[in-house]
């Protein structure tokens, strides 16, 4: 299989130059599993390890492998595993912070050309929620689709209706209905899929990525379960992979992620409230944080009715979360920094 079908194009072979050294080959993630990779080359997909130079040169987590990322690897004759030494720059990604109290970012997946963002009809629909994921999405540089499954359990005026919702507040981004058990909007969702593209699905757990995933593939590749009472799903994807269409196109399955915490994304929050942003120009003050400051022209929008209350609420949550994070993480990085110069300090003292 050629490199372009997986998606290596200009960008990645501009970027790659300096990594790749003799007896290297380009390959991309397919999967991350207890620290061990699958990678798949234009060859064959195949077992991988970080070589230990690249594991301890990372600064950082994030700088680690994830699914989507292309990787220079060393492939050895004997049949032992291949090592990575080495991650190309990505084109776009998904990250959030590390659930838990612990401020760092988390990798979900990269080198993504359109985010799916799936919400199924009725239990699982939430507009706060949706606008967590398009920031996400907004933050990486990726194109997001909503995609709204189960729409058999809801009539169809109230799809109707829903889907107004979502365009009422994002407009410009586009949107999907389907059902996995009906078939509608499968057609057209697989019109979507163009080869050699990557794509993502994004959503809680049960919302139906897997049985949609399946349904494009034509076979229970990927194990499910029974739904309960409400049309929720209680299957969790174990974790996330890249899945090569018969259409050529990639899909990423990704886990339910209960926590969306944000970390970074300031632009990308003004990004996705854009009527919030449009607004914010005509504030007699730059700085304005919209809470109460004279002459805000996004208050007045909101007293008028212009911009909704609940739109304007949570544009504040995450602002606030996102700027609370950022804090946290900085302090976290000047503490492992003055720790580094103790280290060194205390090392160069024991030698004198």
């Amino acid at each position: 299989m050629e490199l372009t079908a997986l998606g290596f194009d200009d960008f990645f072979e501009q970027h790659s130059a300096d990594l790749l050294q003799p007896g290297y080959t380009m390959a991309r993630v397919t999967a991350v599993d207890r620290g061990g990779f699958l990678v798949r080359n234009q060859d064959a997909e195949i077992y991988a390890e970080l070589a230990g130079k690249f594991r301890f040169a990372a600064k950082a987590a994030i700088h680690l492998p994830c699914v989507g990322d292309w990787v220079c690897v060393q492939c050895h004759g004997s049949g032992g595993p291949a090592m990575v030494h080495g991650v190309v720059p990505r084109k776009t990604f998904l990250c959030r912070k590390t659930p838990g109290k612990t401020v760092d970012f988390q990798m979900i997946a990269s080198n993504i050309d359109v985010a799916f963002i799936v919400q199924a009809c009725g239990f699982d629909f939430n507009l706060a929620r949706l606008d967590r994921y398009l920031v996400m999405a907004n933050e990486g540089a990726i194109e997001p689709w909503i995609i709204l499954t189960k729409a058999d359990l809801i009539p169809p005026g109230q799809l109707d209706e829903v889907m107004m919702q979502v365009k009422r507040i994002n407009p410009s981004t586009r949107i999907l209905a389907l059902s996995n058990l009906t078939g509608l909007g499968l057609q057209e969702f697989r019109a979507l899929l163009v080869p050699g593209k990557t794509y993502c699905l994004l959503g809680s757990s049960g919302v139906g990525k897997t049985t949609l995933i399946n349904r494009l593939i034509g076979r229970d590749a990927l194990d499910t379960r029974a739904v309960s009472g409400t049309g929720e799903g209680v299957h969790t994807t174990a974790r996330r992979q890249l899945l090569l269409l018969d259409n050529g196109s990639m899909l990423i399955d990704t886990p339910g992620m209960r926590e969306l915490g944000l970390l970074g994304g300031g632009e990308a929050i003004d990004g996705t409230f854009a009527e919030i942003r449009e607004h914010s120009g005509e504030c007699r003050f730059a700085n304005c944080t919209h809470t109460g400051e004279p002459g805000c022209a996004v208050l007045l929008a909101m007293e008028s009715g212009t911009v909704s209350k609940d739109r304007y609420q949570n544009y504040l949550k995450l602002k606030n979360e996102a700027e609370y994070h950022n804090l946290s993480y900085a302090g976290k990085r000047k503490k492992d920094r003055d720790f580094g110069r103790f280290i060194k300090s205390a090392k160069k003292s024991l030698k004198e």
